[in-house]
């Protein structure tokens, strides 16, 4: 063992009698740590639950990639699409694919006795993953979809059911607007005709992601509806939805389907088509990044203060072992190690209490949110290692380089100084 350390350990062991001046002042230090420590590890997890959890809803409804018609289109019903079968064999073999599947949406009014509400129907088929909205249901089940004909079934959102009074396994009214081509015999031309056309959908399942731009006005049905209230064929759908198998390269990914499709289809990743709401979750991480910066600073003005406290108390000792040889280095050392310890005991319990209050609020869900400002009704927790690791040591590291300003005075502190009132 040094002399250094030594010397430390004597000091830290005499700091625990009560009639030390800087005990208070030590203790508080260490809970300056520990509540920087236990506050960035909470904001941290907390910004990459929320971002999680946002995306999860948003790409869970829709999809991580989209392929639709070129044609620009201001409403919600893009122009159908037709991708031959080679085509769709190669995109699902690409290495990044995870799932690919087709979808279309058609406007209408759904009619009630009382009330008639604007809504979006999307129609999916069998290979829709419905992994998401399985998790989400609050009442009954997911369509039955059947090979010969297209079902009836409905899924709705329980916004939209309790403002329209819908229940489940009850029958939900829905009026369209379709258009197709016919030819006009006396002008010998064909002519876009447009036509009110009707279905009665029976509601088999209820949903509710708490994502009020989706909730107030989806439901999700059969594809086949879609293309039958259309006049569209089997092959023709409104776009095809890709999932990828690592969301972080959703934009790369997305440049490389272009290419490949060419002019022929637009292909649009989720942030481009919610540019918005990835602006929004993008400025979270600067609000993350502040409180932790802001943290660190007051650990490290609360051990500056701690250790010049020691030193000060202290300076008939510094002049005493500088009296016997040692050098301004080797006392620096001393008060050095009394630092090391109370930060490592400071990110200590940072740690224990930081990580405790994470995974608490990671399985019981303790604080919630308003889900109608939020998105979701509770405060998601994404528990990272890695940033963890990377807090303790950059919080370790910066308080360390900031303690040696303090240690600077101890230069200044001579024997003749420190020794002639005794």
């Amino acid at each position: 063992m040094s002399v250094e350390k030594f010397i430390a350990d004597k000091i830290s062991n005499a700091g625990q009698s009560k009639g030390n001046i800087s005990k208070p002042i030590v203790k508080i230090g260490i809970i300056g740590i520990t509540v920087g420590v236990s506050v960035m590890l909470l904001t941290v997890s907390i910004v990459l639950g929320f971002k999680k959890e946002i995306v999860k809803k948003i790409t869970g409804l829709t999809s991580d990639i989209t392929i639709s018609s070129v044609n620009i289109n201001a409403s919600n019903e893009p122009e159908p699409i037709v991708i031959g079968k080679d085509s769709l064999a190669m995109i699902k073999n690409l290495s990044f694919v995870e799932h690919m599947q087709p979808t279309a949406l058609k406007n209408g009014i759904l009619k009630t006795e009382t009330e008639n509400e604007g809504i979006l129907l999307k129609g999916v088929s069998p290979e829709y993953d419905f992994t998401f909205i399985k998790a989400h249901l609050t009442e009954g089940r997911l369509p039955a979809f059947k090979s010969d004909e297209a079902t009836k079934e409905a899924l709705v959102s329980e916004t939209l059911a309790k403002k329209l009074g819908l229940t489940l396994n009850g029958k939900m009214l829905v009026y369209f607007i379709s258009q197709h081509l016919v030819y006009d015999s006396l002008i010998k031309e064909k002519l876009i005709k447009h036509e009110q056309r009707s279905r009665n959908f029976t509601i088999c399942g209820i949903f509710k992601t708490n994502f009020a731009d989706f909730d107030e006005r989806l439901s999700i049905v059969d594809i086949k509806q879609i293309q039958r209230l259309n006049y569209w064929n089997e092959n023709m759908v409104g776009a095809y939805e890709i999932k990828v198998k690592d969301f972080e390269n959703v934009e790369s990914n997305q440049v490389q389907l272009q290419d490949l499709f060419g002019y022929f289809y637009n292909v649009n990743s989720v942030k481009q088509l919610y540019y918005n709401i990835f602006t929004w979750l993008d400025k979270l991480d600067i609000n993350g990044i502040i409180v932790v910066v802001l943290m660190i600073l007051v650990a490290t003005m609360n051990m500056i203060t701690a250790l010049l406290i020691l030193i000060l108390e202290r300076t008939n000792m510094v002049g005493l072992v500088k009296a016997l040889g040692m050098s301004n280095v080797s006392v620096r050392k001393i008060f050095l190690f009394i630092s090391y310890r109370l930060i490592g005991r400071g990110l200590l319990w940072g740690n224990v209490i930081g990580i405790s209050l994470c995974l608490l609020q990671s399985y019981f869900k303790i604080a919630k949110l308003d889900s109608e400002t939020y998105y979701v009704d509770f405060v998601a927790i994404e528990i990272n290692w890695l940033y963890f690791l990377l807090l303790n040591i950059g919080t370790f590291v910066v308080c360390s380089l900031m303690l040696f300003l303090p240690t600077l005075i101890i230069t200044k502190l001579t024997p003749i100084k420190t020794l002639k009132f005794d």
